[in-house]
């Protein structure tokens, strides 16, 4: 008798109205057998920057899971950066747009597209909240 594969970790969640404005995006450019691929990259005015895609390949290593129907992949040097956040899409008069909330972040870009992580090292400096302010100077974002 064959064993179920194992389930792997749901990194992020994602709320139901980011998952329909996901999906919506992903019917209209007709890629049905894509997931959202979730990653992090240097850069950015806090240091790293967030950034989703639509992938059909899984890679090495990658976490696999499903967020209210959603299929996700998060690559494992981003998972570390990632996990436990919440990816939601909020719709306002000004305009739309993701929203992350990640608890692994310490400082964050205004526009919230950047952040700066908690140190590994456990740096006191890098025990203060997360702040949603005004970006620094150079800053494309806008804030």
């Amino acid at each position: 008798m064959a064993t179920a594969p194992a389930v792997d970790t749901q990194i992020v969640t994602i709320t139901p109205s980011a998952v329909a404005k996901l999906q919506g995006l992903m019917q209209d450019k007709q890629l049905n057998d894509h997931a959202l691929r979730v990653f992090v990259a240097g850069g950015g005015c806090s240091g790293m920057s967030y950034g989703m895609t639509f992938d059909d390949e899984t890679q090495p290593g990658d976490t696999e899971f499903e967020a209210n129907g959603l299929p996700v992949r998060v690559d494992p040097v981003s998972a570390r950066y990632v996990i436990g956040a919440n990816i939601d899409y909020i719709d306002s008069l000004m305009g739309g747009g993701f929203k992350i909330d990640n608890p692994n972040a310490v400082a964050s870009c205004g526009c919230g597209s950047s952040f700066r992580p908690r140190s590994e090292a456990g740096d006191e400096a890098d025990e203060a909240p997360a702040s949603s302010g005004g970006c620094g100077s150079g800053c494309g974002c806008g804030h």
